[in-house]
């Protein structure tokens, strides 16, 4: 960006600054904000809303796969007439997972993670007043609130919300007249995906034209922090796979409203065949995971590069290999986008083409391992601060390695074959993109707390004991489930008590629903950490973390523009932490960081490799 556009963006922001702050009115800058750093908590308070429903989802079902047909009085109460004398019925314990996996893959890990941390962070770290468009980043966040609205009133429709899995295949999903479950409430299911695919692409043009068009001076693509790099990326891959979805979503709108055929073919109910000819439920399935999964990275992209960020500035030494971490995040993008076909291995497709799938999605384990590798070798010999951003980013790279291990099985052909659709694959997902990125959100909501709420500190204690309440539960619960999916357990049946030969496996399945029930207790206490630090949080020194990287260097207080006076120029990269000069003092005496801030001095190496 050339001198003169940077010269007038500041007059106008200072302009800006001068005249219109005294007419901000509650609704201006609580509810209609544009201001990114407003619009980052909006995202990150619905997104744990949302995310204690999916938790609370999951609890239920849970109990109904450890104690099968048991009568709990919580069923009745929260169920009302889909648990009657407090037995789950069969329709809702579908529906109950279809709406978990939803939430938490749209509108926790997706929204809330990129939605809270794209918004808060790239204007601040690239050293810009705000985004390129604030309307349209309003705009994304309250088609956002709007979707979610959708899908929680979806809960309370008569026939029950939609049910047919998180993935809603045809034709539960394409019949309106299949089941309860495809009736109103998978219309609103649709409509409010639809909603939410639109937001999702308003903030993702957003981001990239924020990261492209308005980096401080000095800011080279290559002196931006890894998360930014994350972000960037992940808006990219969803500029392209987000709208398949919107295409999948609206085909499917028209074949249940409007009398198309897209997915539907020689259709028989109760031995009457339907109108419809000539669709093909494959073909959904091919434009829904061209989403899916890059989708998948979407959501993990974001997690992994705040653990660059707070593994960097708490092992207090520069991330290794900066340049392959950003060239890891750009192959795992490229290759997200042609290994769709693993979801579908055994969709009757053809062995050669899914030989071609095996293959790209084994390539996709090299970039993800010079990750795991470049984390591990950042921790080696640090100064390890074990703050809980840190733990959890620690926690992360575990379960990143576990939960990618069981990938590479269900990544090839033929060994799928054995546990497609059994509960090995919802431990394998659940570790490698669910916990992973539920680390990645916390790390983040730990570490950037201060910057987010004026300087308050979250508490530490309490943080330690949500981290290891939740990361040994978290192994609890998908380790067993593992072994359970290798017995040939198959997914989403609400009791296994027809087939005799898992009779043995009722131990594993309680002592899974156990360990999710403490470490639902255990989020109680992270919100409680989140609300009461929001209010009574003991006030932290500007820079709490020691960190180089520019957010630290903005206004403590919230301000319009970030920065009181002009822009900090950057003259180098994010992580020189522990830097020292030929004579083996650090470049700032007594300070083991130089913030980007600093310029290089005199015969000092400029590192980013």
């Amino acid at each position: 960006m050339s001198v003169t556009a940077h010269a007038h963006v500041e007059d106008h922001a200072h302009d800006d600054h001068a005249h219109h702050h005294h007419k901000e009115t509650f609704v201006t800058k609580y509810i209609f904000s544009q201001d990114h750093k407003m619009i980052a908590k909006q995202y990150l308070i619905t997104g744990l809303i949302m995310g204690f429903i999916g938790i609370a989802m999951s609890l239920l079902f849970r109990m109904q796969l450890a104690w099968p047909g048991e009568s709990f009085p919580i069923f009745e109460a929260v169920l009302g007439k889909w648990a009657p004398d407090g037995v789950m019925d069969a329709d809702m314990y579908l529906a109950l997972v279809t709406i978990h996996g939803t939430i938490m893959v749209f509108f926790v890990l997706t929204a809330g993670l990129s939605g809270t941390f794209s918004n808060l962070l790239i204007p601040l770290q690239i050293g810009a007043r705000d985004m390129a468009s604030g309307f349209l980043n309003m705009l994304s966040y309250w088609m956002f609130f709007t979707s979610s609205v959708i899908m929680v009133i979806s809960l309370f429709v008569e026939a029950g919300p939609a049910a047919a899995g998180w993935t809603i295949y045809p034709p539960l999903s394409a019949l309106p007249m299949a089941q309860p479950g495809s009736g109103m409430g998978m219309t609103l299911w649709l409509v409010s995906m639809a909603i939410f695919i639109a937001s999702s692409l308003l903030g993702s043009l957003n981001y990239i034209v924020t990261v492209l068009n308005l980096r401080t001076k000095g800011m080279s693509m290559t002196r931006l922090p890894l998360t930014i790099w994350a972000f960037f990326i992940t808006a990219i891959i969803g500029v392209i796979s987000f709208p398949v979805l919107l295409s999948a979503a609206l085909l499917l709108i028209m074949d249940r409203s409007f009398g198309t055929s897209f997915f539907l073919s020689d259709i028989f109910i109760q031995g009457e065949v339907l109108h419809y000819q000539g669709g093909s439920p494959v073909l959904y399935e091919h434009l829904f995971w061209f989403l899916g999964h890059p989708e998948v990275y979407i959501v993990l992209l974001p997690a992994l590069g705040i653990t660059s960020e707070v593994m960097s500035t708490n092992a207090r030494k520069p991330i290794f290999g900066y340049r392959a971490m950003v060239a890891s995040i750009m192959a795992i993008a490229f290759l997200s986008t042609i290994v769709w076909g693993h979801h579908m291995f055994i969709s009757g497709m053809n062995p050669f083409l899914g030989s071609v799938f095996t293959f790209t999605t084994l390539l996709i384990a090299i970039p993800s391992a010079v990750k795991a590798f470049n984390y591990i070798t950042t921790l080696w010999k640090g100064n390890l601060q074990l703050n809980p951003a840190m733990l959890f980013s620690i926690g992360l790279v575990s379960t990143f390695i576990t939960g990618g291990l069981t990938g590479i099985i269900l990544g090839d052909s033929t060994l799928d074959i054995n546990v497609h659709d059994t509960y090995f694959v919802v431990a394998h997902f659940h570790l490698v993109m669910g916990i992973s990125a539920l680390y990645g959100l916390f790390a983040g909501v730990y570490h950037w707390f201060p910057k987010m709420f004026e300087g308050k500190m979250m508490n530490k204690n309490l943080g330690y004991v949500h981290f290891w309440v939740t990361a040994v539960c978290a192994y609890g619960v998908f380790f067993p489930m593992h072994f359970v999916g290798m017995a040939g357990v198959p997914r989403r049946y609400y009791q296994n008590t027809a087939f005799p030969m898992f009779d043995e496996l009722t131990d594993v399945q309680v002592l899974m629903t156990v360990f999710a029930l403490i470490a639902g207790l255990a989020q109680l206490v992270f919100l409680y950490n989140f609300i009461s630090s929001i209010f009574y949080g003991k006030k932290g020194p500007k820079n709490p973390w020691k960190s180089n990287t520019l957010e630290w260097t903005a206004e403590v207080k919230h301000i319009h523009g970030n920065w009181d006076g002009p822009i900090p120029e950057v003259h180098r990269w994010a992580y020189d932490y522990s830097k020292v000069d030929e004579n083996g003092e650090y470049i700032i005496p007594g300070q083991d960081f130089v913030p980007q801030t600093v310029p290089l001095q005199k015969d000092e190496e400029e590192l980013n490799h």
